[in-house]
This record gives C-alpha cells, structure tokens and sequence, in this order.
C-alpha cells in the first residue's frame, strides 16, 4: 500500500517541466518504479506505523522488509535472467539500483556487508538506522530528478547501478537455484 498508494501519487513536477515520459524518457518507468519503492521502504521503518495500530511491531516489521528488498534486488531476481544478460525490466531494474547504491553508500560504514560463506555470496545489512537514512538520501534524489527532468542524472543512476550485472555472482545465483524445479515466484 505504501509503494502504489503514497508512492505513486506523491511527489510533484517543479513548474515549467514536462511530464517525466517526456523528460526522462526511457528512463521514467524504472524511475518511478524505485520511487515508489523508496517511498515505502523509507516510511515502512519509523515508529508510527505501531503508533497508528498498523503492525505490532514496526521495527521487526521494517527490518524483514529491507532484509527481503536487499537480498531480491541484490541476488533473488537474477534467477529470472539469463547467465550474462543485462537487466532490461522496469522493476527489476529499479529493484537493482535502488539496492545497489544503498550496498555503494554504506560502504565505508558496512551498512550492507558482502560476506562469503563456504564460496556462496550472501548479504547482510548490519545497520538499519543508517540503511533507513541512505534509502531517504536516494529517495530525495530521485524525486529531486523527476521534479526536474534531470535525464542526465536520472541515466546516470540505472545505468550505473541498475543495468549491468555481476557475472560471477549471478552464475553462483543460477546454480544455487538449479536445485528448485518451480518457475520462481518472486523477483
């Protein structure tokens, strides 16, 4: 509900500026897409959730969320892609770079560790707090580059993050996965 009711219908067009289809061409769906997810990732972790008597618990509940966001958009959905494609899908794309520049932002604090276990890649998010702060920065950004039209920025961010994938992690992803014979239902 967050992402499609707030996310979707908040944040507004500086005046003068054209619809984002029009401003950020190819880029507006993934754009949108990981603004609303922003949206509701960002507002998901705060106290008033329980406050208003939506969850019981409003930490675990916004901790499970960012668990399953980074480890989907980081590794999960790989399994719908082909050993070396690039990510070519709005949402996927958008799942990706949102996931990935909060993995590059925390760096330096270890917000996001990448840890090896017994040669298979994991993520694990360490600090919350500071995950809940990088995804506020993001989300200032991109709203800031839809209410502009900033396609140069706006290519900038899916290009860089949300397109091209790691091809050793994404094979260990697909050989992880051959053992399951269902069609994947997430990602």
């Amino acid at each position: 509900a967050l992402h499609e009711v707030i996310g979707h219908a908040s944040g507004q067009i500086n005046p003068g500026i054209g619809q984002p289809k029009e401003t950020l061409k190819n880029y507006a769906s993934t754009l949108e897409e990981g603004r609303a997810d922003l949206v509701g990732l960002y507002y998901l972790y705060n106290p008033k959730l329980q406050e208003l008597g939506l969850v019981d618990d409003w930490k675990k509940v916004g901790m499970a969320a960012y668990d399953g966001y980074i480890r989907n958009g980081l590794m999960t959905q790989l399994v719908r892609l082909n050993l070396g494609d690039d990510i070519e899908e709005a949402h996927m794309r958008n799942r990706q770079w949102v996931s990935a520049w909060a993995y590059e932002q925390g760096k330096a604090d270890n917000v996001i560790e990448k840890v090896e276990r017994n040669g298979k890649i994991y993520f694990n998010i360490t600090d919350y707090e500071k995950l809940h702060e990088i995804f506020g920065r993001l989300l200032r950004e991109v709203q800031r580059i839809k209410s502009e039209g900033d396609f140069e920025a706006g290519k900038a961010l899916v290009e860089n993050y949300g397109v091209k994938v790691d091809i050793n992690l994404h094979k260990q992803i697909l050989d992880r996965n051959s053992q399951f014979k269902s069609a994947p239902y997430s990602g």
